[in-house]
């Protein structure tokens, strides 16, 4: 479907917000409009169509949305600024009272943008661009058949959720959970392969619920498929919940070569109290045991999570307990985040909200303890050969390096002759840098 001619092709920049899903649906979007002929410019450049795919998972998530639809149309008020999403299925009403945005389309539309962009600039009049999310069971199939300029692909498998924590607003976003099907994935993956695209990283709103709505399926049954693809030589996984994990799943990957030691096991709280209040659906006991579990099978896995502090009704006890098990934990990172408003959701209503103050401070408390952790367990990479796909290079002390990361996401700065981009190679790592990475040369 031509947007214009050759020669008045239509400019259209894009601007992504919050998650690797968001990241997945944007570079499909762009490419069915380079295949319509439309020309893809950066953000910050003229452009004639402006699509920001906004994230609506916190009050301030909503508010950065805005502002950058509005920046769009600042760049050039003649263009047309098109708001598509998370924010849009939350706030469909607001956005479209809103004088900087031309046109709203919401999840599970995204894959008719170029039709619905094409009709937008043709009479100014277009329909049903935001559906309730909560009643459809149909993925949006966004399928890429090719990846610019990166080492791997993320590649969206699952999307909606069904656990409604009391903190988040996803579920209404993004309505219920759906799977793609095996065949879609498979079929993704194996153009991307021909292309030499060697690690993929599965992504969803919910990874854990890949599969419960067709017969089946589940995620180890997907893993183990992909597996299969030839040209297919490291499989990753976003982020899980953990029940996940049990011994079945944990032996069976732990048999498939290609599969990334690195588990970002969501945990959001590690006191029984504080996760309850959040509905989160396991305790801390629960946890520990999976980490356990997993360290059964793999001698240095990568386990990593997010945790939330100053949740509403918070005490200085139940953080301590917080602080005391993540200790216990010995995780290789945690992402901190202060809790935050999010209108619309159970904890937003919720008595004993914790002043600013004390989330910062809780706050940085754990970031110091993860900044130690994880330099303790990277300490112990130190003298061993790890394999590295490179990505980038950088020069350190006028010697050429190419960082990259290990199975278990480390990233390493490779010192070595004849290094590219893309590559998978031995290096024995040396010594800690003043860098984000550690130094090592090829083995």
């Amino acid at each position: 479907m031509a947007i214009l001619s050759e020669e008045n092709a239509l400019k259209i920049a894009f601007l992504t917000l919050g998650c690797k899903v968001n990241q997945y649906e944007t570079d499909a979007m762009k490419e069915q409009f380079e295949k319509a002929g439309a020309v893809i410019k950066g953000f910050h450049e003229k452009a004639d169509v402006y699509i920001v795919n906004t994230c609506s998972v916190t009050n301030v998530a909503d508010k950065k949305s805005r502002q950058m639809l509005h920046r769009a149309k600042k760049k050039n008020s003649d263009a047309v600024v098109v708001a598509v999403g998370c924010y849009v299925q939350a706030a469909k009403e607001v956005l479209e009272k809103d004088g900087f945005v031309d046109l709203v389309v919401g999840n599970n539309k995204k894959k008719d943008i170029v039709s619905i962009v094409k009709q937008y600039l043709k009479d100014q009049k277009v329909q049903n661009t935001v559906i309730d999310i909560s009643h459809t069971r149909e993925f949006e199939e966004m399928g890429m058949t090719h990846v610019d300029g990166h080492t791997r692909a993320y590649i969206k498998v699952q999307d909606g959720c069904n656990q409604f924590c009391s903190y988040c607003i996803i579920p209404y976003a993004r309505g219920r959970v759906r799977s793609r099907k095996l065949d879609d994935v498979v079929h993704e993956i194996q153009n991307l392969t021909q292309q030499g695209i060697k690690e993929f990283v599965l992504t969803g709103i919910h990874l854990s619920s890949y599969g419960i709505d067709q017969q089946n399926l589940n995620l180890l049954i997907l893993i183990q498929e992909i597996a299969r693809i030839k040209g297919v030589q490291r499989i990753r996984l976003g982020s899980l919940e953990p029940g996940i994990i049990t011994e079945e799943f944990i032996q069976e990957v732990a048999n498939i070569p290609q599969f990334c030691p690195h588990f970002h096991l969501s945990l959001q709280s590690a006191c029984n109290a504080t996760l309850r209040r959040m509905n989160r659906k396991y305790t801390i006991e629960e946890y520990k045991d999976k980490c356990r579990l997993i360290r059964e099978y793999y001698d240095h896995p990568a386990i990593t999570t997010d945790v939330i502090v100053g949740f509403p009704g918070e005490t200085e006890e139940e953080f301590s307990i917080t602080k005391k098990n993540l200790e216990e934990l010995r995780l290789y990172e945690i992402h901190v985040f202060k809790y935050s408003k999010r209108k619309g959701t159970r904890a937003e209503q919720m008595p004993d909200q914790v002043p600013e103050q004390k989330k910062h401070d809780r706050s940085t408390q754990l970031l110091e303890m993860t900044g130690a952790q994880k330099r303790e367990f990277e300490k112990e990479l130190i003298g061993k050969a790890e394999e590295v796909l490179l990505e980038e290079s950088v020069m350190i002390d006028d010697k050429m390096h190419f960082t990259g990361h290990t199975k278990n996401y480390v990233k390493i700065g490779v010192e070595g002759d004849n290094l590219k981009s893309n590559q998978i190679v031995c290096a024995e790592v040396l010594d800690f840098s003043d860098k984000d990475f550690l130094l090592a040369k090829r083995a």
